[in-house]
């Protein structure tokens, strides 16, 4: 058994059992990946993957096991090198953040850039994408980290810890009825059409539901990922824009009024997320705490070693209880 063929199953189980898919992230053949599943499948003696064919119909209950310990194996391997790395050289490495547009634009440039600052030789990525697919990127192992408001909560593995709350803001045009108003009401919004984010990003649920619970029906005409798409439309007079509090700002968007609505709405929660058996060197400590100040190597180490029992929860209950809001 090699640990090149339980990558490629893991590969393959990833790209939706898509050989020639998995064979491209892996810089390699489809034979060749094909040739050493069915080496491991006759070292072990049963199949991973049922078969249609020349393609893969599914992944058998073994193999579901299979992959479940392959996943945690490589884990494993991946902490035996960022261990050796951190005695090597404490300041250098490599460390992936998957996040969402709003996270990236909003909520992020001021850790990355004290990040940077102090460690310079650590190289930085930050991938973007939707809230489901992030938090698989982290589960997989393919980011380290996965910043989020939604969806992150989905995947058993992950230890989810809350980092700040938000809330919302309508953004309209200066000639807008609206801009007048002092104080807003759901019935104010449900009159116009809506601009808003996508169903499953960025907190999207608390506007479905305070709207639901009120009995309104929000007129919901145009959604998008990216807060300045939103509002981009709503200078065109397209609606009024719902969007992250964070991402109005006033240097830039002098030319809309920012009506508050933090009393309509539920908070929402942005929290980190990381494998629950990932080694967390120093400069990744360091990261979280920048984002985060109020998680500290106690509450880091007090998690993973808890996870996912009762003093977990409480541990989570606890910065839950002490969040700041932006």
């Amino acid at each position: 058994m090699k640990l090149r063929q339980l990558l490629y199953i893991q590969t393959v189980a990833e790209q939706n059992l898509n050989i020639t898919a998995a064979a491209r992230e892996l810089d390699t053949s489809q034979p060749g990946v094909s040739k050493q599943i069915r080496l491991l499948e006759a070292e072990l003696g049963l199949r991973i993957f049922e078969r249609n064919g020349k393609h893969l119909d599914r992944i058998t209950p073994a193999g579901e096991r299979i992959l479940e310990l392959s996943r945690r194996i490589l884990t494993e391997v991946d902490n035996l090198g960022r261990t050796a790395a951190e005695f090597a050289d404490a300041d250098a490495g490599n460390l992936t953040i998957a996040t969402t547009h709003t996270q990236a634009r909003y909520a992020l440039p001021d850790t990355i850039s004290a990040f940077r600052r102090q460690y310079s030789r650590v190289s930085l990525h930050i991938d973007q994408g939707a809230p489901a697919q992030i938090a698989s990127w982290a589960a997989s192992g393919k980011a380290d980290f996965a910043i989020a408001t939604e969806a992150l909560e989905n995947f058993d593995d992950l230890i989810l810890l809350p980092c700040y709350r938000w809330n919302r803001a309508v953004l309209v045009r200066q000639d807008h009825p609206l801009a007048s108003l002092s104080e807003l009401s759901l019935s104010d919004i449900a009159n116009y059409p809506i601009i808003t984010y996508t169903f499953g990003f960025t907190g999207r649920s608390q506007l479905d539901r305070a709207f639901e619970a009120a009995g309104q029906t929000p007129d919901v005409v145009l959604t998008a990922v990216d807060a300045d798409v939103i509002k981009t439309y709503v200078r065109q007079g397209l609606g009024i824009g719902v969007v992250a509090s964070m991402a109005y700002e006033p240097a830039i968007d002098n030319d809309l009024v920012r009506l508050d609505a933090a009393h309509l709405f539920a908070p929402s929660t942005t929290c980190i997320a990381f494998r629950h058996n990932l080694f967390l060197t120093g400069f990744m400590r360091a990261f979280i705490q920048m984002f985060a100040s109020q998680i500290d190597d106690s509450g880091l180490d007090r998690a993973q070693a808890s996870f996912p029992g009762p003093r977990y929860q409480t541990i989570v209950n606890e910065l839950n209880a002490n969040l700041p809001t932006r």
